[in-house]
């Protein structure tokens, strides 16, 4: 009896030794396949910021997750050095600064950032950009556009006209500052005019000090023009021109890797609407398909779309 129970144990034994086994090349085979390699060789991880920053529910840069990717980048001892694939227009301040903040503290862990701008790099887009240590944009990249912007209407015409009273009940003189039903008053434009200055000169100030240029020297460039990649390098705007490939190649220099560094890229989001759209190539499936909910979209790892 006691031979028998120790033979169930060993078999016992060498089924949890398989089971873990299994399990272990499982898990190896899906960190390889989803970033680039094996764990613990040096990798360079690309962090894509595509779109508006700050209305990510809309189809823009959903800032909350960028800020969480940089930080699991940040904490991965196998990643070496951050690429942020910049094509965005700008967007929110306060989003804009959280990402902003999110690569420098990439930055002050020790890992290089290098930031290649793609079609546009403008406005906040642009600030996200000269956070990274080098900055690389195409001649015909369309960046600039530094400055901020408050636009507010003013319908008391079209109100009138149809006959509707727009009523205000308020405690605090400018609770309704902005308000659409009546023209703005003087005091209240000096409020938001401050407002303005104070953020564009926190935006004068960043970019100065990152690339390394007196702020009445930004001030020159910084109001509101948009310019392009070698107008910009001539304003030592950005570091180099180049796209993607040589901004990765930067990165890995600046980290130390020899040789072409294995890539960990972003996980893609899908939708039955981008299938139909992207991979049939119907553009016409928009109307076919308005609006499919979300219990139709699924966040799911690239190497399970191959």
């Amino acid at each position: 009896m006691a031979s028998r129970g120790r033979v169930a144990l060993i078999a016992a034994g060498l089924t949890v030794g398989v089971i873990a086994l299994f399990l272990g090349t499982v898990w190896l085979m899906l960190t390889a396949l989803e970033e680039g390699g094996l764990p613990g060789s040096a990798k360079v991880a690309i962090v894509e910021i595509e779109g508006i920053i700050g209305i990510g529910a809309s189809g823009g840069v959903d800032t909350d997750a960028i800020v969480r990717t940089l930080g699991e980048h940040r904490d991965n001892p196998s990643v070496a050095a951050v690429v942020l694939r910049v094509n965005s227009p700008g967007g929110v301040v306060a989003p804009t600064q959280e990402i902003f903040a999110a690569v420098e503290r990439v930055r002050a862990a020790g890992k290089p950032v290098v930031a290649s701008m793609g079609s546009v790099a403008a406005s906040g887009g642009y600030y996200v950009a000269v956070a990274a240590n080098r900055v690389y944009a195409n001649p015909g990249t369309l960046t600039g556009s530094i400055g901020v912007v408050m636009q507010l209407a003013n319908v008391e015409g079209l109100l009138k006209k149809v006959g509707v009273d727009y009523i205000v009940v308020k405690a605090g003189a400018y609770k309704d500052i902005g308000n659409i039903a009546r023209p703005m008053k003087p005091e209240e434009r000096q409020v938001l005019q401050a407002l303005l200055d104070d953020v564009y000169g926190q935006f004068v100030k960043a970019v100065a000090e990152r690339r390394g240029l007196d702020e009445k020297t930004v001030r020159g460039f910084a109001d509101g023009r948009i310019y392009s990649g070698q107008q910009a390098r001539a304003l030592k705007m950005v570091d180099e021109m180049g796209g993607l490939e040589d901004a990765i190649e930067a990165a890995a220099k600046l980290a130390g890797i020899v040789g072409r560094p294995k890539l960990i890229y972003p996980r893609r989001g899908f939708s039955l609407r981008n299938l139909v759209q992207n991979r049939l190539g119907l553009d016409a499936a928009a109307q076919v398909l308005p609006a499919l909910p979300a219990l139709f979209s699924l966040r799911t790892p690239l190497y399970l779309m191959q």
